[in-house]
């Protein structure tokens, strides 16, 4: 395949130890962020759905609520991919543990949550947003997935896409499975043609090696807490403002990125 170029017009970050992606700056830069709060703010949706949103759905809203403003773009008219390598870990063990013990009290609202494209449903809803969505679920190439199903859809369909990647703590017995210990997720807000919010131009090329980019202290455990994290090699890049990296996309297939820094 030959290369794909596409613009990153806006970043969004959000963990427990990065409220942003100026935050994500300041660290790289090494100087320690101010935290954020315990939960992630998910301003974009209305007051009652961020009462009844799981966590998972309020960091996936956040992260892509920073990428819309930075970029400027209207989010009613903006594409998006969702991206999640568990889904909510916390409502599938609530699920099985219920259907285990008393399955006549499963909850028709954390049913509702559980499933895999809720967070993209819960985003569309409250951006009035009628562009195409996709979920997409790859395990821990999750991030690479979703970063190659966007990236084609902004070259064929020359459209702005959002890319959303996230994840958010495991419980219970899943735990065990996923070692999912911290919150993690990303937006690029991706465009076809440069704009004067554009930050970088990246170029993405199919490779038969998997294997990602190393990162340096303090963001090299993190892609063991959270498979989401994989982003980590690109946002660092993006904020450093050069370079390139390698992502997984598959089992056994990566993504070559070369960036050139416009801002």
């Amino acid at each position: 395949m030959s290369g794909l170029d596409v613009w990153v017009d806006g970043v969004g970050v959000w963990s427990s130890q990065l409220a942003d992606f100026a935050a994500l700056r300041e660290m790289l830069a090494g100087r320690p962020p101010e935290p954020p709060p315990r939960r992630p703010a998910a301003a974009t949706l209305p007051a009652n759905e961020r009462r009844r949103a799981p966590e998972s759905v309020l960091l996936a809203v956040e992260v892509a609520g920073q990428a819309v403003a930075m970029s400027g773009q209207d989010a009613a008219g903006v594409a998006c991919v969702f991206a999640s390598s568990h889904g909510d870990q916390a409502i599938t063990d609530y699920m099985c543990a219920t259907l285990a013990q008393v399955p006549t009290e499963l909850s028709p609202i954390r049913f509702h949550n559980s499933v895999h494209n809720a967070a993209v449903g819960y985003w569309t809803i409250a951006t009035g947003c009628h562009a195409p969505s996709t979920a997409i679920a790859a395990q821990r190439a999750s991030f690479g997935a979703g970063l190659l199903e966007a990236v084609s859809q902004v070259c064929s369909e020359q459209r702005p896409v959002l890319l959303v990647c996230s994840d958010f703590i495991g419980t219970g017995p899943l735990l065990e499975v996923t070692a999912c210990t911290q919150p993690f997720g990303s937006a690029l807000l991706l465009t076809p043609t440069r704009s004067p919010r554009s930050l970088a131009r990246l170029r993405l090329t199919l490779t038969t090696a998997a294997a990602s980019s190393t990162l340096d202290e303090p963001l090299a455990g993190w892609r063991q807490a959270n498979p989401s994290a994989a982003a980590l090699p690109l946002l660092a890049r993006l904020a450093l403002g050069d370079g390139s990296c390698h992502v997984e996309a598959a089992a056994q297939l990566g993504l070559q990125i070369d960036m050139e820094n416009v801002a």
